[in-house]
């Protein structure tokens, strides 16, 4: 695993969850200064009380830019999970519907419009960096993780899945299938991993649980939205009476590796990061 890397300062555009505030962390312990841009009514207060910040609303691209400017920020990273709201509810400042009005359709899908996004940084001058540039130990390393296998079964699940997820993923639906004994439970849509956990729970059949598989959508941006799970994840398929998780090995993140695996195993659930090659030999 390469060091982490190493920048005077770095910016945040942080969504919700544990991984803003990981990178925060591991940045500030090696030294780095940070400062957060906040997105209004998405990102943890608790967190950002933690750190120099400033927030915004979602559409005001010019304040954002401007107050990264200000702050003399050149590299940057966005992480975190961020509910997109309509478009009417947006209300985006100039710069930011000079944005929109350049992305167009483009912006329908959530890759499409993280590129987007991406781009219109880079044209102002910022670096783009992914998460796993700075915390060396968050992507999902390859193989069986903790002391539950999956069964010749599972595999074939697994493979299933995995080529479901990439078909949606290609047309950039979502990232997660929820597979039981050949059978599509659920494909994650809008609502995010844990309600299609939730969402599928009651619709399993007798037998052994079902299995989700996550997977990088092909085009992805490495350096945006990789696929996250993490103990919550764990906790949700418990709680659906499911039987592991399957997830893409080297694009994709688990929060809290240990405590994730620790999980998996107390509740007789298998945890596992596979590669292409691993799924042709299994």
């Amino acid at each position: 695993m390469p060091a982490p890397k190493k920048v005077k300062k770095l910016g945040i555009i942080a969504g919700s969850g544990e991984l803003p505030e990981i990178l925060a962390k591991t940045c500030t312990e090696n030294g780095t200064e940070i400062f957060v841009i906040g997105l209004d009514g998405q990102t943890d207060k608790s967190f950002l009380n933690k750190y120099p910040h400033k927030t915004v609303g979602i559409g005001h691209a010019g304040k954002i830019i401007g107050t990264l400017k200000q702050n003399d920020i050149v590299d940057l990273v966005m992480i975190g999970a961020v509910t997109r709201p309509g478009w009417h509810q947006i209300r985006p400042d100039l710069k930011g519907l000079e944005i929109l009005s350049r992305i167009g359709f483009k912006a329908l899908g959530d890759d499409n419009l993280l590129c987007a996004l991406r781009k219109e940084l880079e044209r102002e001058g910022f670096k783009l960096h992914g998460l796993q540039e700075y915390v060396s130990d968050i992507l999902t390393p390859e193989g069986i993780l903790g002391k539950i296998k999956p069964t010749n079964e599972d595999w074939n699940d697994i493979r299933q899945g995995f080529e479901l997820s990439q078909a949606l993923g290609a047309i950039d639906v979502g990232q997660s299938v929820i597979v039981q004994q050949g059978l599509i439970l659920g494909v994650e849509a809008i609502e995010g991993t844990d309600a299609l956990i939730k969402r599928c729970a009651d619709l399993q059949k007798p037998g052994r649980g079902a299995i989700l598989v996550k997977s990088c959508k092909p085009q992805q941006d490495n350096a945006l939205d990789l696929p996250t799970i993490g103990p919550k994840t764990i906790e949700a398929l418990h709680k659906s009476k499911m039987s592991g998780i399957a997830i893409q090995a080297g694009k994709s993140f688990i929060v809290t590796q240990d405590k994730a695996v620790k999980l998996s195993d107390k509740y007789n659930l298998f945890l596992t990061g596979f590669s292409k090659t691993s799924l042709n030999g299994n």
